[in-house]
């Protein structure tokens, strides 16, 4: 597996890791080291390959093509370290990111069979004309795609068209549901699978236990990138603290200190990190901000949820759960308490919602998950 050091991109994958090396298969994970401890879980063995990508202080820049020169510039300082450690031992198969372009370019270099696990939505026929022809036209798109060509042409890859390489893959695993990929009925299906939100059902059962007296239970959380909201979560505090029947959980990150949401009602827990499937399994609403991981988990436990999103899909994500009936869309600059305490009255009062979430939950877990997605990859090695 080669991956990027985003937990958001980590994170999807590691209960299948584990399960492949469950079944007995010599599986290694080339990342930063800073994904060290998430990797040493599932028993995967790590090749460190340092990244250059904005992790640490999650500054990224707003605009896309900039964005996506941080992962081409990535790929290449990448593809000498991957080569170093695979050239002598290579493969028998490469999983790998859709951000991690250095995996595609080692495979093909040494002819070897390649497989896609994307943590989101895939490619769809159109997709050329849909998005890839908007982003052609900004601002330093063309010198960016010069640069692509140039390095596909000297780094030993097959694939020499930047859109070819770039898009769509010859074989995907899809680690999300169905339901939130757009234009499903446009997807390849001999190409890409879904398989739903992978987990270890083992591992997810432990980690926070719902207190005996809280009648319903929501959890706050909007992920691991972008926390730095305190007046988001005084909002909610103010939304949802003292509510009667309500126990909050209230996640924020590492970037914002505790100190800064004053005091903290009776009823709200408050903390940097939570285990988020656990506490979703045992949840009656999710305030999320629309990650692929986060949506994928709300519609597996069957939570209606309040969508705030914060950047880049997100906003697609938010409209999709909107368009299935099982959330409402707040922007940050209008999630008031008054409008975040009403949407939540709405969304678990209304039993149309409890019906399609239930729906919904029913759908994701016929997908296979985890197992599923191992075995795919076994048929691939076969």
């Amino acid at each position: 597996m080669v991956g990027i050091p985003l937990v958001s991109h980590v994170l999807p994958s590691l209960a299948v890791i584990r399960e492949l090396v469950a079944r007995g298969h010599r599986v290694t994970y080339a990342n930063d080291p800073a994904m060290a401890d998430l990797i040493a879980t599932t028993g995967a063995e790590l090749v460190p390959c340092t990244s250059q990508l904005p992790f640490a202080d999650n500054n990224w820049p707003d605009d896309p093509i900039a964005a996506m020169g941080l992962f081409l510039d990535d790929a290449i300082q990448a593809l000498p370290q991957l080569h170093a450690a695979y050239d002598q031992d290579p493969a028998d198969l490469y999983l790998y990111d859709i951000g991690a372009y250095a995996a595609r370019a080692l495979a093909e270099s040494q002819n070897r069979p390649l497989m896609q696990l994307s943590p989101t939505f895939v490619g769809w026929d159109g997709y050329d004309q849909d998005v890839s022809a908007h982003v052609r036209q900004l601002p330093g798109a063309d010198a960016y795609r010069a640069k692509f060509a140039q390095w596909l042409a000297t780094c030993g890859a097959s694939t020499a068209d930047v859109d070819a390489f770039s898009g769509r893959p010859a074989r995907a695993v899809a680690l999300i549901t169905r339901a939130m990929q757009p234009h499903a009925d446009q997807v390849d299906t001999d190409a890409v699978t879904f398989v739903g939100p992978c987990f270890d059902a083992t591992a997810d059962a432990d980690g926070w236990t719902r207190p005996a007296d809280a009648e319903n239970v929501l959890l706050i959380s909007l992920g691991s990138a972008f926390t730095r909201q305190p007046e988001f979560y005084r909002q909610c505090l103010a939304a949802y603290g003292n509510q009667p029947g309500w126990h909050v959980v209230l996640q924020i990150g590492k970037y914002t200190d505790p100190r800064e949401l004053g005091d903290i009602p009776p009823n709200v827990e408050v903390h940097s990190w939570v285990p988020q499937r656990a506490i979703l399994e045992q949840a009656d609403a999710f305030v999320t901000h629309a990650g692929m991981g986060g949506c994928g988990e709300g519609l597996l436990a069957g939570v209606p949820m309040i969508a705030v999103p914060q950047a880049a899909e997100q906003f697609m994500n938010a409209d999709r759960l909107v368009e299935l009936g099982v959330a409402r869309r707040i922007d940050t600059a209008e999630a008031t308490g008054d409008n975040l305490r009403a949407a939540l009255n709405d969304l678990v009062t209304d039993a149309e919602v409890a019906g399609r979430s239930a729906r919904l939950r029913a759908g994701a877990r016929s997908e296979g998950g985890t197992s599923r997605a191992a075995d795919l990859i076994e048929d691939m090695l076969a």
